[in-house]
């Protein structure tokens, strides 16, 4: 059954990765948009954080991990977001509902495969800066898209408690952006449309080890490198006169000839290093840090002179606590609680500020009567960015809903 589940996911995921509208943030406007959270439910009630050997659930971020499970592992998890976006003067609310990962993770002895589509950025962004006076020029800014990974992993396990991973992604997406130039007053203007086609491919490799330090007392360490590598954008741009009524419906009136180009960005390398304590199927603590560096992400279409980058650096502290993981008098007790707080520096500067995202982080894992599988719930509030310097605040709450389901594969049935 678990097999049928995981062919249909597929198909449906890959379908709705190119059409889903995955962020509302005027930020997306961007580089190559929002970048994702790489990791699933659970990891992301923990403010990200993913540092212990799991049998059962996928680390998404650490290859190394996949040498760990004992089970063949599906996930599937979705995001349903809400966001109000502030200015000094007014704000306006927006939702998304978006699909964020799929993987499958299969146990091959001391070796572990792992394979699975993420959506890695997301364009969503509808900006009117519109003018009552005449004579003044308004404008229209739409965009949509973003950048996917298809990524396939190995892990070895080296000693029992020591494990080393590598992966390749394969990225591709398509962005597009519109952009109506008009003199408010007059029902003509100019319209600009881009696209920029996404590809490329890149390289991750981690390492898990953990450790005793006490009768019941464990250490977990994880370490994970991702590398910098090039993304190429083929772009094209069409540039027209257009007449518009009051609903914005356009019509072309006169067309340039089509523009294309192709330019080369720079995917920033990262590296993740995160420790924790904790009792195996108890609970655990721990702390993470990924630093990315500045890469080049501004394409042909969204250069601008007020925005600039640098080094990106995420810290996060969460943890998780299970009451009494074989309790069979309550299930209750089975219930896994998760938590973290997160700070992240994103390392997209506005107007000469730094574009922070803080949160706070609260899940829950419900285990399935009579399996390993489990569903989990997770909740996010934070903050993005500011009102200082004419930018946008956005107060947003996230509730997310993941399945890892887990079954054994390849093993002969004595009886069918």
């Amino acid at each position: 059954m678990i097999k049928k589940i995981i062919v249909s996911a597929c198909l449906f995921l890959s379908i709705a990765s190119f059409a889903q509208e995955g962020t509302s943030s005027p930020y997306s406007f961007y580089g190559i948009g929002d970048v994702r959270f790489k990791g699933t439910v659970e990891n992301r009630s923990m403010a990200g954080l993913a540092v212990e050997q799991d049998s059962i659930h996928l680390n998404l971020e650490n290859p190394a991990s996949f040498a760990n499970l004992k089970y063949t592992t599906f996930s599937l998890g979705g995001t349903y977001n809400t966001n109000t976006l502030k200015s000094s003067s007014k704000s306006e609310k927006a939702t998304r509902t978006t699909l964020d990962y799929l993987a499958v993770g299969l146990p091959l002895g001391k070796f572990g495969l792992g394979f699975g589509l993420i959506p890695y950025s997301s364009v969503g962004y509808k900006i009117e800066a519109l003018s009552s006076d005449a004579g003044a020029i308004s404008r229209r800014l739409n965009g949509s898209g973003g950048l996917n990974k298809a990524f396939l992993g190995l892990g070895y396990k080296i000693a029992p408690n020591f494990t080393i991973g590598a992966d390749v992604q394969y990225n591709f997406g398509k962005i597009e952006t519109s952009s109506l130039e008009f003199v408010t007053g007059v029902p003509i203007g100019t319209r600009e449309l881009n696209n920029a086609d996404l590809s490329g491919v890149n390289f991750n490799i981690g390492t898990m080890y953990q450790t005793k330090i006490g009768k019941k007392l464990n250490f977990y360490s994880s370490v994970n490198y991702t590398l910098e590598s090039t993304l190429t954008s083929n772009n094209s741009r069409n540039i027209s006169t257009v007449m518009f009524n009051s609903s914005f419906d356009v019509q072309i009136v006169d067309l340039l000839d089509e523009q294309k180009n192709a330019k080369d960005l720079k995917l920033p390398s990262k590296l993740s290093i995160g420790a924790g304590i904790g009792e195996s199927r108890k609970w655990l603590l721990g702390a993470q840090v990924v630093m990315g560096s500045t890469g080049d992400l501004v394409n042909s279409y969204n250069g601008m002179n007020n925005v600039s980058y640098e080094n990106s650096m995420k810290y996060s502290v969460g943890g998780y606590y299970i009451p009494n993981y074989n309790s069979f008098s309550s299930y209750a007790k089975r219930i896994v609680y998760r938590g973290g707080l997160k700070f992240d520096k994103t390392g997209l500067m506005v107007n000469s500020e730094s574009i922070n995202d803080i949160g706070v982080t609260l899940g829950l894992g419900f285990p399935i009567t009579g399996a390993f599988s489990n569903v989990n719930v997770g909740f996010e509030l934070g903050k993005k960015g500011t009102t200082s310097s004419n930018l946008i605040q956005e107060n947003y709450a996230n509730i997310s809903v993941g399945f890892s389901l887990n079954d054994k594969w390849f093993v002969k049935r004595k009886f069918n």
